[in-house]
């Protein structure tokens, strides 16, 4: 029965951390300005068309 109850509590941590990670990048996916988004768009794409060294 103690088993359950610490794998029951391990679940309900693991659910809250995920919570927590996907609120926190979320907040700061949103407080990026339309530029700042593009500017990060075309730095990604640019890096993506370099060649691939070796």
């Amino acid at each position: 029965m103690k088993l359950w109850k610490w794998l029951g509590l391990a679940g309900v941590a693991g659910v809250t951390a995920t919570g927590v990670i996907i609120a926190r990048n979320q907040r700061q996916r949103t407080q990026l300005t339309p530029e700042e988004v593009r500017d990060r768009l075309q730095q990604r794409l640019r890096e993506s068309e370099q060649p691939a060294d070796g």
